[in-house]
């Protein structure tokens, strides 16, 4: 029986990870920089100009949005530390997507270099 670090050691075969050196450049290059994450991590706090869509809801979100049917825009992805993004990844490989990056060492990694995030200012409930 495959465990979840084995799926992921597979996807990482498989895909294109970008360097954490070379991931600002990607993303300036990007038509699509994508959080897979889920929400409440994104909301919390995530890459400036990031688009969310979860990782459970990637294929569903790719499949029937209009706006996102071109094989040819270039993706980059990220999630906490790279093994959502790296199955997100190879499942839009899979799909047809031709330029898809995942960042190598995911958010985690970003943030521990001090790389830009946004951190929304949420309302408080009392």
């Amino acid at each position: 029986m495959k465990t979840a670090h084995d799926l992921v050691a597979e996807a990482k075969q498989q895909i294109q990870e970008v360097s954490l050196d070379k991931a600002d450049e990607a993303i300036r290059q990007a038509d699509l920089l994508l959080d897979v994450r889920d929400p409440d991590e994104y909301r919390a706090s995530h890459i400036p100009g990031a688009v969310n869509i979860s990782r459970g809801m990637l294929e569903f979100k790719f499949t029937n949005d209009p706006s996102l049917e071109n094989r040819d825009m270039k993706i980059v992805l990220y999630c906490k530390t790279s093994g959502r993004a790296a199955l997100s990844a190879r499942v839009l490989k899979e799909m047809g997507y031709r330029n898809v990056q995942s960042i190598e060492g995911g958010f985690d990694a970003w943030t521990e270099a001090g790389k830009e995030t946004v951190n929304p200012d949420l309302p408080e409930f009392e």
